[in-house]
């Protein structure tokens, strides 16, 4: 129970990071907090994955029986956007500096382990009658 416990804390933690380095990326490409490199497609897209994670990490929180599944759809969500800004920035769409390359890269690893830890961790024990958990007896 314990391992389970530290895997829905461990993506719980992953999603709220996730989503302040998206939401820190769609201020960079706003134009906010470094100058050079605005882009206001690249901003709309980052803030969109930034909203989704927050929405889900914020969702996993206040209902913990569902974070793996919450864990799952949002960073599925978010890699898929992350690979289409990625084809963008290799066709020559959007920015295509060292900096949004490595982003990318990066973005694209850590999602995959976010979705690693989600998808290994132990889904919750199915809801017994009228919707309320059933707990083994200790013998």
């Amino acid at each position: 129970m314990r391992q389970a416990t530290r895997a829905m804390r461990a993506i719980r933690s992953l999603l709220w990071l996730e989503a302040a380095i998206f939401a820190v990326a769609a201020l960079v490409h706003s134009g906010i907090l470094l100058e050079g490199f605005a882009h206001r497609r690249a901003a709309i897209a980052e803030s969109a994955i930034a909203v989704v994670l927050l929405a889900g990490a914020a969702f996993a929180s206040m209902q913990p029986s569902w974070t793996r599944a919450a864990g799952l759809a949002v960073q599925t969500f978010a890699l898929l956007g992350t690979l289409l800004g990625l084809v963008m920035v290799a066709i020559g769409v959007g920015p295509r500096t060292v900096p949004d390359v490595v982003y990318h890269l990066g973005m694209v690893v850590v999602l995959l382990w976010g979705l690693v830890v989600a998808a290994r961790a132990a889904p919750p024990p199915p809801a017994g009658r009228y919707g309320v958990r059933s707990r083994p007896l200790n013998r």
